[in-house]
């Protein structure tokens, strides 16, 4: 059975915060292009989740580390994407803990997958070949980690005055994640 997915767009890694020196992947000049073509992404989370039962986060994560962080789904496409293959009888649920579902695939979905090995496996290998690319200059993953602290800061700064206490324990917080990293 072939997938009909959402479009994706792509976000360069400039986007993403991994700074002005990448270029988008795939066109000669920079120009912009699908990261997935159509269908791809669930193809890309049915194996996923076929290599290890996991979450939804878990899954955007798997991707971003996939592309080099270069791009990471959101969250917006992905459940709704687990929540269609669920429909299909590709994945179950193994387990809940509270609103956190753990998937994992069937017989159906591993199956799918088998039937569709070729084109599967020229999916992972466009996003072994994105890596490759981007995955060697600066860790965008550090990078968005790095500008999600910020952010983070910022609002609840941004939400009024910080007791005495509060202060304490932000700036405790913020110095021994400046020693943890440090020390790597």
């Amino acid at each position: 059975m072939r997938f009909h997915a959402h479009q994706h767009q792509y976000r360069s890694p400039s986007e993403m915060g991994a700074g002005p020196f990448h270029r988008p992947f795939g066109r000669p000049g920079g120009g912009r292009r699908r990261v997935f073509d159509q269908g791809d992404l669930r193809y890309v989370i049915l194996k996923l989740i076929a290599e290890k039962p996991a979450h939804g986060y878990e899954i955007i994560k798997a991707i971003e580390d996939r592309l080099g962080g270069a791009y990471a789904p959101s969250p917006g496409v992905v459940y709704p994407t687990l929540t269609l293959l669920e429909e299909l009888g590709y994945i179950a649920i193994a387990e809940t803990d509270g609103a956190r579902k753990l998937y994992a695939t069937t017989e159906e979905g591993r199956r799918t997958l088998e039937e569709n090995k070729a084109s599967v496996d020229a999916i992972f290998g466009r996003m072994a070949e994105m890596n490759a690319r981007f995955g060697g200059g600066p860790a965008p993953q550090i990078l968005r980690a790095f500008a999600n602290l910020k952010t983070a800061l910022k609002l609840r700064i941004g939400r009024g005055q910080l007791t005495e206490t509060q202060i304490a324990e932000i700036t405790a917080i913020l110095d021994d994640a400046a020693k943890a990293v440090e020390s790597k």
